[in-house]
């Protein structure tokens, strides 16, 4: 794809302009390239360009692979090539989504860039479903995160299965790395860090420290959260698995808007819970480490460590939540007596939340659940209409519309809930009889 095509199609959803990093690499002629950029820099948009570069017009052949360490990510990726690259057929596939489906899909008609995790791309090469034959170019995002994930070996597996020379490989990391991968030739690559380009994250920054009189932080946590506007989100910080049950159960009892994220839940509980997150319907979110990096959460007012990271890179990774690109972020840590206060934490100021006992402020966006999707022929404007014919909405009063395969996702006002549930009770979508109920 020529360049001028590139940047017409990036405009068309709404980037006026690239940035640094962007243009780098839409101007370099290197064929591997190493992107170190931070969290929220317009990284994706960046190794997109290079994948861009090397396309041929849509042709029934893979050409481009994405190898990202989540589900989560893969599926943010995809949705962002897909944007920019109209025309072509982008294909994501990963672990807990039905492999039948994608079978289906690939079968119907090969898509031109899959974007995968490691494990689930391993398995259609070894299916046969998909071969890397032909493919131009491939990009391993986060690679630093996958091999902590211990993703090395299936790596090494799939780029094995790739033709010697790709005409374009393109690292992405959020930090330099001690040594490049010892399956994949980077000889000569271009380093592009953007890292070094931007005002540190830290000088957008209040690092808030917030006393508990308690060794349990609950009652502390609890009086800042209600501090809080329900219309803006937050991330809250936790340590271990139990610890992000036991803070989510213990809020959602106090009617706090809250989700829960953690690696133990089932891949749809996970994508559910950072869908309602983004769009409003549960804007506080209780986490471990597992949503500090690999998923495009836009616009989080603050981050709260209810538990100290248990390293700089971690304390780091979770702030990266927030003061994203030139945004300003606060950062509030809930310390008690006692504790030991790890050295790369140093504060700004403290701050005392007022004791609490009124209900908390409820979040003015509630979801509506389609249990129908894409491969029911739902689409957003279907959703979008329906809502307004049949459910008596202005078309601004309707939020974010998310529709995934089989179910579909809608932010509607928390106030019109129980008009509108009776206005569609009985009501068919497309002629279709599909349930809806409020999540």
């Amino acid at each position: 794809m020529q360049k001028k095509q590139i940047i017409s199609n990036i405009k068309a959803t709404g980037i006026e302009q690239l940035n640094p990093m962007q243009l780098a690499v839409l101007s370099t002629e290197a064929q591997k390239l190493f992107i170190i950029s931070p969290t929220g820099s317009g990284k994706t948009i960046a190794f997109t360009i290079a994948i861009l570069r090397q396309l041929q017009p849509p042709c029934r052949k893979l050409q481009g692979v994405v190898i990202a360490p989540s589900r989560e990510l893969v599926i943010q990726i995809a949705d962002v090539i897909r944007s920019v690259a109209p025309g072509y057929k982008i294909l994501p596939v990963y672990g807990g989504h039905p492999m039948a489906d994608e079978v289906s899909s690939i079968e119907g008609s090969m898509p031109d860039i899959v974007v995968a995790t490691p494990g689930r791309l391993l398995d259609h090469l070894t299916r046969d479903t998909l071969t890397l034959h032909d493919i131009r170019a491939m990009v391993m995002d986060e690679y630093d995160k996958s091999l902590e994930l211990g993703f090395h070996g299936e790596m090494k597996k799939i780029v094995r299965a790739m033709p010697r020379k790709v005409s374009s490989v393109t690292l992405t990391s959020a930090t330099r790395l001690p040594e490049m991968p010892d399956f994949i030739d980077m000889e000569g690559a271009e380093t592009i860090d953007y890292t070094s380009r931007t005002e540190a994250p830290r000088s957008r920054m209040q690092i808030v420290e917030v006393p508990s009189p308690e060794r349990d932080k609950l009652n502390t946590l609890t009086e800042l959260l209600a501090t809080f506007s329900s219309d803006a989100p937050y991330i809250v910080f936790v340590n271990h698995r139990e610890s992000a049950e036991r803070v989510y159960n213990y809020l959602k009892k106090k009617r706090f808007p809250v989700g829960l994220y953690h690696g133990g839940l089932e891949q749809r509980q996970r994508e559910l819970a950072i869908d309602l997150f983004n769009n409003g319907s549960t804007p506080w979110l209780i986490s471990t480490d597992l949503a500090s990096r690999g998923l495009d959460i836009a616009d989080v007012a603050a981050v709260i460590h209810y538990h100290y990271p248990l390293t700089e890179e971690g304390w780091t990774h979770r702030n990266g939540r927030t003061a994203r690109v030139v945004a300003d972020g606060t950062i509030f840590v809930i310390t008690a007596e006692g504790e030991n206060i790890p050295d790369f934490i140093s504060f700004d100021r403290r701050f005392f939340p007022p004791e609490i006992s009124a209900t908390p402020e409820p979040s003015p966006v509630t979801s509506l659940y389609f249990n129908a999707g894409k491969r029911e022929k739902l689409s957003r404007g279907d959703i979008l209409g329906f809502l307004i014919q049949k459910g008596g909405l202005a078309a601004d009063e309707i939020g974010k519309i998310i529709v995934k395969d089989h179910h579909a996702l809608v932010a509607v006002p928390s106030v019109k809930l129980a008009s509108l549930l009776n206005n569609i009770k009985g009501e068919k979508v497309k002629n279709k009889s599909v349930r809806i109920t409020a999540v």
